[in-house]
């Protein structure tokens, strides 16, 4: 399918929607899906936390933090591609049902550990990296199922990151308090508890069925399977504009986000403490929910240009803690990079789920995904021999100039700079 075909599949979609009566954003199942997202994302903002304090505690340092979200991060890299071919084959809100209950179990077990005081390195990597299948089998779906639900994707991607930036708002600050004020353990109990609510969310969601046209959800069992992800990737590597920006985010994940996550938890928890480092997500999580709001109102005719300029607000994250500023500096920069994140978010999001056909988006999403996240862990990993070698502030300083390296490459790239958006861009009533 050509680019013009697609967008032609888009708005003539998003015309059927409108004339059934489908509405723009809100609906009771959208709602439902809205407050699954949102609780899923409040624990997992209290996660950093819960494995910085609770490693920090038991004599683990920066490395060893590193480690443990690394073995979720890749486990989730590694198999997200298998999870969108299923998805395409299998009901999606099963699948993300299944991948809850699994994770109310992992989070339950991690809070018995720190409970017992139990706490043994590769045990907290082990229940990682089964956080990060179930993770792969979860996200694919989630790409397929904002278009079943609302007419206006872009409303829908920006009211869900709204929602999702706002528990991050909440996430942190309540994580530190729980830290304080009861254990690590508790910590995780909770985080077992928002997944728990979110499976109830989905298993009470009405999914539409897929439009005419989508992929049968049968079919052999290891020869279709490799079609499948055969498939997946030609579609993949025939956008220029989609295999362009994972490229430039690998150098984006390993030389930015991937250091940053650990280095920022643990200078910020050593130097400040537990309630400083909350403080800084609940900004990061603010400046998100800025950016959610922007793009709700910002319609940009080449969105993924718009979403690479916002991106250059990030360099202020790393270089803030990196050159050892106070915690109200730190907040704001974390501020910033959080609303140019988001509106990227939003922009991209909504650009791969209205470019691509409906028959293989859970496929392309995964792609994206697994590229987007392949050197994350790589990233995550490095950090703590990288702050050992170099000094953590410098490595957040390299951090936020590789961010500005990463925006302007984006630009520089024509077939992400002068992409033209599918639907028609109109705002919900």
């Amino acid at each position: 399918m050509t680019g013009t075909d697609a967008r032609r599949g888009v708005a003539a979609q998003g015309a059927r929607r409108a004339a059934a009566g489908a509405p723009a954003v809100w609906s009771r199942d959208f709602a439902l899906f809205f407050l699954a997202r949102a609780v899923a994302r409040l624990g997992d903002t209290m996660l950093p936390v819960a494995l910085a304090a609770g490693l920090l505690e038991h004599g683990y340092g920066a490395g060893a933090v590193g480690l443990a979200m690394a073995s979720t991060v890749a486990a989730f890299a590694g198999l997200v591609v298998f999870g969108g071919v299923v998805a395409d084959r299998f009901s999606t809100r099963r699948l993300m049902i299944g991948a809850d209950l699994v994770r109310v179990g992992t989070q339950s077990l991690a809070a018995g550990l720190f409970f017992t005081g139990h706490v043994v390195l590769w045990q907290i990597c082990a229940i990682g990296v089964v956080n990060g299948v179930a993770g792969a089998v979860f996200q694919p779906g989630v790409a397929s199922t904002v278009p079943r639900l609302a007419a206006d994707v872009q409303g829908a991607n920006g009211a869900i990151r709204i929602a999702e930036s706002a528990a991050q708002l909440a996430g942190p600050a309540v994580a530190g308090v729980l830290v304080g004020l009861a254990s690590p353990g508790g910590l995780f109990a909770v985080h077992a508890a928002t997944y728990t609510l979110s499976a109830l969310c989905l298993l009470l969601l009405r999914l539409p069925p897929p439009a005419a046209g989508d992929r049968a959800t049968t079919g052999s069992a290891l020869r279709a399977f490799r079609d499948d992800l055969v498939d997946g990737w030609r579609e993949f590597r025939s956008r220029t504009w989609l295999w362009g920006v994972i490229a430039v985010w690998c150098l984006y994940m390993i030389a930015v986000w991937g250091p940053t996550v650990p280095l920022v938890a643990t200078e910020v928890v050593r130097h400040h403490g537990p309630r400083a480092y909350g403080l800084l997500n609940s900004a990061l999580g603010a400046g998100t929910v800025a950016g959610g709001l922007l793009a709700l109102r910002l319609r940009p005719r080449r969105m993924l240009r718009a979403g690479a300029l916002a991106l250059f607000a990030f360099f202020g994250f790393p270089a803030a803690v990196g050159a050892g500023l106070g915690v109200p500096a730190m907040a704001a920069g974390a501020a910033l990079a959080g609303a140019g994140m988001s509106f990227w978010g939003v922009m991209w999001a909504t650009t791969v789920q209205t470019q691509v056909p409906a028959d293989v988006l859970n496929r392309i999403h995964a792609y994206d995904v697994a590229g987007s996240l392949a050197m994350m862990p790589v990233g995550q990993a490095l950090a703590g021999p990288a702050a050992g070698a170099l000094g953590a502030g410098h490595v957040l300083l390299t951090a936020g100039a590789v961010s500005l390296v990463v925006a302007a490459t984006l630009l520089a790239i024509p077939a992400v700079r002068d992409l033209v958006r599918a639907d028609p861009g109109t705002p919900a009533p």
